[in-house]
């Protein structure tokens, strides 16, 4: 049985996404992003996943710079998951839910929500927890508290809460990208009605103190027509003014488009590494 380690605690939405796409897996839910990826690296486990982006709040700066400057693990897989957030309570609480007077939750779920608390819940006091698993589970184990947590389903499941108001978030098209990471650069042993293509993703460091720069590098897709599907730029950690980018190509590497591309850059004196060719799961 292939083992996968994930940025826990259990019923986050990091487990929800590989419970989703590896149904026969054994899970190993871990406390940081660091000791998820460090798992797969030491041969703990066979992959990790961990999340790299959500469409409210932007990268996870965390996962891009752990795998860049720390541990050079190849991407071989991404999982895009929506993000739907429910309010749950104890049981006990379930038919007076209204008059809930504190609200635990991760601070981006939390904020993810606004709208609805500000309607509801003008004089709650939220309280931060670590994630929404946590918040649940803190709900879970107080039922005299008058309390409600913020979570997904998978959490109100596995600590037997109510769901009392469903999809409270502001907007509907929120969604984070998990990536999967593996010690070795092979194909997921995967087979899934999920598949909805294929991407590549460089890194790219610049020449320095070269006017254009940036603009020869996106040229070298742009003549061959490859469609970019994200550019960032992060602190290369080198000095100020010192930056690297990530570009995401909306198709796998194949013989000709994507090498010619690396060549042209490289003929740049732009540093190119190929942080992975994988396929891409939406659930």
């Amino acid at each position: 049985m292939m083992k996968i380690g994930y940025l826990g605690p259990k019923a986050t939405f990091t487990d929800l996404a590989v419970t989703t796409l590896f149904p026969a897996a054994e899970k190993i839910a871990y406390d940081t992003i660091p000791e998820c990826i460090d798992a797969v690296s030491s041969q703990e486990v066979e992959l990790g996943v961990v999340p790299l982006e959500n469409t409210i709040e932007g990268s996870v700066n965390l996962t891009v710079d752990y795998l860049i400057h720390e541990q050079p693990l190849p991407i071989v897989g991404e999982i895009i998951a929506p993000i739907q957030q429910h309010l749950m309570v104890h049981p006990y609480h379930a038919h007076m839910w209204s008059d809930v007077q504190e609200i635990y939750s991760h601070s981006h779920a939390i904020a993810q929500c606004h709208k609805f608390l500000h309607q509801n819940f003008k004089k709650a006091k939220y309280v931060y927890m670590t994630s929404t698993s946590a918040a649940a589970q803190f709900v879970s184990q107080n039922p005299h508290l008058p309390i409600a947590a913020i979570a997904n389903r998978l959490a109100a499941e596995e600590y037997g809460l109510t769901i009392v108001r469903e999809n409270i978030h502001d907007y509907d098209y929120n969604h984070t990208r998990f990536i999967v990471v593996r010690r070795q650069n092979e194909a997921l042993p995967l087979q899934s009605p999920l598949y909805a293509g294929d991407k590549t993703t460089l890194m790219i460091a610049l020449p320095k103190d070269q006017a254009g720069a940036l603009h020869q590098v996106l040229s070298a897709f742009a003549w061959r027509r490859l469609n970019l599907t994200k550019i960032e730029s992060r602190p290369a950690k080198t000095g100020l003014g010192n930056y690297f980018f990530i570009i995401d190509i909306d198709q796998k590497m194949d013989d000709i488009l994507i090498p010619g591309a690396i060549a042209e850059l490289e003929a740049l004196d732009c540093t190119v590494q190929v942080l992975g060719s994988y396929p891409y799961y939406i659930i």
